[in-house]
């Protein structure tokens, strides 16, 4: 048995939109813009509002798009339960996948500590 959950969801913007995509969406959610101390960082935080996941506006070599992250605790055993509901895996990165829905919208699997997905994390039959 392994658990995931939603954690984050990610506005990835365009290099030539991403600074405007900060303003905006810390003024329009209502958060406030929390900028890398790492300059060459593609992630500005968004924090308050009571959104209760991890907001994030990232810096892409893309098209401008939304993208989900899922945590887990057993990233080969959630990546293969994806699968068998028809996404594919796009790249991995570093320690997690990037993948691609059935419908095409990319998201990310990335490992956590069990610790760390708390109460409310999904189970799943490996």
């Amino acid at each position: 048995m392994h658990r995931s959950k939603l954690t984050a969801i990610l506005i990835d913007c365009d290099q030539e939109t991403a600074e405007t995509g900060v303003n905006f969406w810390s003024q329009a959610l209502g958060m406030e813009a929390k900028r890398s101390n790492n300059p060459d960082s593609p992630y500005t935080s968004l924090s308050g509002g009571g959104v209760g996941l991890d907001m994030m506006v990232q810096r892409v070599d893309a098209p401008s798009r939304f993208h989900l992250d899922l945590e887990t605790d057993n990233l080969e055993a959630e990546v293969k339960r994806l699968e068998k509901l028809g996404a594919t895996r796009v790249e991995q990165v570093e320690q997690w996948w990037i993948m691609r829905a059935p419908t095409g919208h990319l998201f990310c699997v990335v490992p956590t500590k069990p610790e760390s997905l708390g109460d409310d994390a999904n189970s799943w039959e490996d």
